[in-house]
């Protein structure tokens, strides 16, 4: 107990943004952002195949960008939540992700991951939950099938992202009742992004929006939805009711460190110290590896390469008997 209480202490010491980094980290993937996709307009006017390895980078930094605006989410990136609130609400248009309505369905995943028996609290949420192996064998023919086949990889993690961040966040499709202000965010941030590449579309055709701003939500989709499901979902993650469940063995155990090339840890804002964040989400994603490397006993969290974070994607079965995650039968 004297140690979980001598890490949580530690690792509070790094919740507090320093302004300047912020600012730079706005910057530089705002920047980056504009700049690559500019490159890809005037790349049009030669070729749609020389414009669309552009994209992938694009992406890369769109991913940066829903970082920044995930850390708004979580009062992190700034002091002033008027702040973190402005300019989540800016990084939304270009997510296409409503600020106030993706910050308060990501608040019931921090309240429930990795417990069975909350399972519902975290909404229609097919990335960070699962089933258990029971449960499944407990389930007609139909439905073993069904289920198969919203968690294949080719469904879960190439066809659905880009129809959740195109078509689900343009409705409230999993918002609760009495979730007014989040339902009007949705109808805002519609309403900017009709304005937006209306707009753009007018100027220099909608063609041409199109062929550059869709394969970039849509590499940055699959990119996403992969690095937020495969730091729950892995093997030797930990699953347990709720009596024996606490947020602190969940977030050491339950989420993973998922330790990437240096330059993909860049683009994807150190997201992969996800076990940090789970303990503490008001630091900063540029204070989390200083956080990892300094307090004692984070380094004990499940590590995940790149390579071993590719297989995890048929893990979709918690066994209690093994105490794992587990492929279909």
């Amino acid at each position: 107990m004297s140690e979980l209480k001598n890490i949580l202490s530690g690792v509070a010491a790094f919740q507090h943004p320093i302004m300047g980094r912020s600012l730079w980290q706005m910057a530089t993937s705002l920047g980056g952002f504009l700049v690559t996709c500019a490159a890809m307009y005037l790349c049009l006017g030669i070729s749609l195949w020389v414009s669309l390895p552009l994209s992938v980078l694009a992406a890369g930094f769109l991913v940066r960008i829903f970082i920044i605006q995930h850390d708004c989410g979580h009062g992190a990136f700034f002091r002033s939540q008027r702040a973190n609130n402005i300019i989540g609400s800016l990084c939304s248009v270009m997510t296409l992700t409503p600020y106030a309505f993706w910050r308060r369905q990501h608040a019931r995943h921090h309240g429930s991951w990795n417990n069975l028996d909350r399972r519902a609290a975290s909404g229609l949420d097919i990335y960070s939950s699962c089933m258990t192996v029971s449960e499944y064998r407990r389930l007609g023919r139909w439905q073993q099938w069904l289920y198969r086949l919203s968690r294949h990889p080719i469904v879960s993690h190439l066809i659905l992202p880009p129809a959740v961040f195109l078509l689900l966040y343009r409705i409230p499709f999993d918002a609760a009742k009495g979730w007014n202000h989040e339902r009007r965010a949705i109808h805002v941030t519609n309403l900017a992004l009709v304005g937006l590449f209306g707009g753009l579309g007018l100027a220099i055709g909608f063609d041409r929006v199109l062929a550059v701003q869709l394969p970039i939500m849509v590499f940055a989709s699959i990119i996403g939805v992969w690095l937020f499901s495969v730091q729950h979902r892995f093997e030797r993650t930990l699953w347990v009711s709720d009596a024996d469940w606490s947020f602190a063995e969940a977030a050491l155990r339950g989420s993973s460190h998922l330790r990437l090339p240096r330059i993909l840890q860049w683009f994807t804002g150190n997201i992969g110290f996800h076990h940090i964040h789970h303990l503490n989400p008001r630091i900063p994603n540029y204070r989390l590896e200083d956080c990892h490397r300094t307090i004692g006993g984070l380094q004990s969290a499940p590590v995940l390469t790149l390579r071993t974070a590719i297989t995890t994607l048929r893990y979709a079965l918690w066994d209690d008997d093994l105490g794992r995650m587990v492929k279909f039968p």
